[in-house]
């Protein structure tokens, strides 16, 4: 009764309002009468009139800038992949992205193309979207330094780190004693030419330093702690300097500009003395809450924009404000991780490629169109490498590092990144600095940066030494050394009792190492180690109650699956253990959809397409991740597939072919140290008519008589399959079984699927 009125209800108030709505147009319509109406009648003019509406719109600013935001993305993401599978930061191939899009190439090749997608007058809307983004990054840049690792090795890092300011510094001036009457713009100074150089010259991308420490699994060793510390007092003291620099340039004179380091100064002590501790009262009192409120946000992101533009007006640039807005935020790591969170994202994928692009559009090879250009760019490089690589090598050695990572240290100080990319851009906006000057200092940013990866490479090669990752109680000689690598907590304390299980008795010859990857774009510096000791917490605790001791690897990664596969190697690992991962869409039309649409956009199944490898892919059981681990991966591999196994008390192993015989030796392995009871599904009578295998059950049998029974096909039933805690199964007996859709795989429990 109640629907039928709803549905009167509902057929009475749209049916009624809209013959209201009719009469009142039709009424209207009578209003138009002497009002000399312009109202097209043939379907021609109404077409064209839709046509011309469309157009109009494409052209709207807003339009124009949405396409532009879609295109700049697309193109930087693609680029920043290309680069990060031959082992660079993404942020190369990024700001490449930026140049292919500008005059250099697009804009050479395509002119019109170019021209229609970034309009002159389209480039205001670009350039301040893009500083918005560079404010956003700049924010995140100063919470993600930890200000405590500096008073812990302040000494060292200092002189390292002011030495590898100073002497390029030093270097770019002198270089633009020889350059400045050639490529100085009309009317600037030698006095703000040689500054703008210099500072270009001494910068260090502290970001991309961080996240190759990461990567490379030195964040925990002397060194990385040294060359994160030198990072982090460079980018300090660099930026403190530019502010410097940017108030000589505006006021024209050192004297002049005393007035505004004057302001700069007072700016800095007000952030120190007076915000600082107003926002670490906030961060006492809302940082044990589990949300913080939209209120308490605001009050920080008004902080970041009053910082930015109070530096501004004063004339140090926003950039800097955003920084030490960053850099006074309270020393919580909750706090600073919830923004990080919310800022890094948006800046990062969204806002900074504008940048790149921007700086792109800037950015004229063509210019450099002469021999002898290249000549001053190549020398520009020189100095650059010889200033920031050779004085913090230098510097280091003299502090005592050994030669190995005195040079590893400059290598890492090399690095510019987007850090320079700011600083040519402010310089660029100033007039300091020419449009061929500005190419020339681009290309050297992206060469430096190139070359840091390359050049610890050969540093390691020449010393004969790699990089620390695999911990030195798993090199030791053990009789089986198991790897565990988890995604989520749950899935690594589900891998670690199966560990556990497989070695429990032998723990004094057996080793389990515990691993986290995490995927570098997703990581930041700020509180590493913290954040690392909070992912390994709960399986820590597990470890404890299995009494189980575990070593632990923890590294940040551009290609999860061929580390999985070098790190084992490396170890020398007998097994390892991985969840496999599921799709939410697995087994629906919709996940058949994406299983489509994951094959034409993502670029690992392309490259695998072009390397012959796709039939990886195809008529597959597992998800694209795990797929790729069995590809890489040549030391003894099990999948599991975790339906919250607690226990192991109870196991199920399939016998399917002879080559699967190697699993009665895991068999035995949980017998010996688990006592656990295992039935052998022997499905094509092995056990009577192989020697291999009747020899392999034989033994078994003989030493664990009462833990061992053979079990035949005919006898599965689904409350047996139910009672298991376990079932094993080899690589190719599990896809064959998946292929012909066995019927009582949707009543098993927990799945190992072991590939020998």
């Amino acid at each position: 009764m109640r629907n039928l009125k709803n549905t009167l209800f509902y057929l009475f108030v749209i049916g009624g309002f809209t013959t209201l709505m009719y009469w009142t147009l039709e009424q209207g319509r009578l209003l138009e009468v002497g009002r000399k109406i312009v109202s097209p009648t043939s379907n021609d003019s109404q077409w064209v009139q839709f046509l011309s509406s469309l157009f109009h719109n494409l052209q709207h600013p807003l339009a124009l800038l949405l396409f532009q935001i879609i295109t700049i993305v697309l193109v930087a993401r693609i680029f920043g992949w290309i680069f990060r599978k031959i082992g660079q930061p993404s942020v190369i191939g990024e700001i490449i992205a930026g140049i292919v899009l500008g005059p250099s190439l697009f804009g050479l090749y395509f002119p019109d193309l170019k021209e229609s997608l970034f309009p002159s007058d389209s480039l205001g809307n670009l350039q301040l979207l893009s500083q918005v983004g560079l404010i956003l990054f700049m924010f995140v840049i100063g919470m993600e330094l930890d200000l405590k690792v500096l008073k812990n090795k302040a000494n060292e890092a200092v002189v390292i780190s002011h030495a590898s300011i100073v002497i390029p510094f030093a270097l770019g001036i002198g270089l633009s004693y020889f350059i400045y009457h050639e490529f100085a713009p009309a009317g600037v100074e030698f006095l703000s030419f040689s500054l703008f150089m210099g500072i270009a010259m001494s910068i260090t991308a502290f970001p991309v330093l961080a996240r190759i420490v990461q990567e490379r699994g030195i964040h925990k060793t002397r060194l990385g702690t040294i060359v994160i510390t030198c990072a982090a007092a460079d980018d300090i003291t660099a930026w403190c300097i530019l502010a410097v620099v940017i108030a000589i340039v505006k006021a024209g004179s050192f004297v002049s500009s005393l007035y505004v380091i004057g302001l700069a100064i007072a700016y800095v002590v007000l952030m120190l003395l007076v915000v600082k501790p107003f926002l670490k009262r906030i961060g006492d009192l809302y940082g044990q809450k589990d949300n913080i409120k939209k209120s308490v946000v605001a009050i920080f992101f008004l902080t970041l924009i009053v910082s930015s533009y109070l530096s501004e007006i004063i004339g140090i640039h926003a950039l800097f404000g955003a920084f030490m807005a960053g850099a006074i935020m309270p020393d919580i790591t909750k706090f600073r991780n919830v923004f990080i969170e919310k800022v890094e994202d948006v800046s990062v994928i969204l806002l900074l490629p504008l940048f790149f692009v921007f700086t792109g559009l800037r950015t004229e090879i063509g210019l450099i169109n002469e021999p002898y250009l290249w000549k001053v760019t190549g020398f520009i490089i020189l100095v650059a490498v010889a200033g920031k690589f050779f004085g913090s090598a230098l510097a280091a050695k003299f502090v005592g590092q050994n030669w190995r990572d005195s040079l590893a240290i400059g290598a890492l100080m090399n690095t510019r990144g987007l850090m320079e990319l700011v600083v040519l851009n402010i310089g660029y906006e100033l007039g300091v600095l020419s449009p061929k000057v500005f190419t020339m200092m681009v290309i050297m940013a992206l060469v430096t940066t190139f070359m840091t990866g390359p050049a610890l490479d050969i540093i390691n090669f020449v010393f004969k030494t790699k990089d620390a990752i695999i911990p030195s109680e798993v090199k030791k000689s053990s009789d089986f050394n198991i790897l565990i690598s988890f995604g989520n907590n749950e899935k690594g304390k589900s891998l670690l009792r199966l560990a556990n299980s497989l070695i429990k008795k032998q723990s004094n010859t057996s080793n389990v190492t515990t691993m986290h990857l995490t995927v570098s774009d997703e990581m930041h510096a700020y509180n590493l180690e913290e954040y690392e000791k909070e992912i390994f917490k709960p399986i820590v605790n597990e470890s404890k109650k299995l009494e189980q001791p575990i070593t632990t690897i923890y590294k940040a990664t551009n290609d999860m699956e061929t580390d999985i596969a070098d790190i084992a190697h490396e170890g020398k690992y007998d097994l390892v253990l991985v969840g496999l991962g599921k799709s939410i869409f697995e087994g629906t039309i919709l996940g058949k959809v994406l299983g489509f649409t994951t094959r034409i956009i993502n670029p690992d199944r392309l490259l695998d397409k072009f390397k012959g490898k796709e039939g990886l892919f195809q008529n597959s059981p597992f998800d694209d991740r795990t797929r790729l681990i069995i590809s890489k991966t040549k030391t003894p591999l099990g999948i599991l597939i975790d339906k919250d196994l607690k226990l192991i008390d109870k196991v199920f192993v399939g016998i399917f072919s002879v080559g699967d015989v190697f699993l009665i030796d895991y068999a035995q392995k949980l017998i010996y140290n688990n006592n656990s009871q295992v039935t052998i599904l022997d499905n094509n009578q092995h056990s009577k008519n192989n020697f291999i295998v009747e020899n392999a059950l034989s033994a078994v049998e003989q030493n664990y008589p009462n833990n061992i029974e053979v079990f035949h096909p005919d006898q599965l039933n689904k409350p047996f399959l139910q009672r298991q805690d376990l079932m094993i199964f080899s690589l190719e007996t599990w896809k064959k079984l998946i292929d012909d859709e066995v019927s009582w795989l949707s009543d098993i429990p927990s799945v190992l699927i072991i590939k020998p």
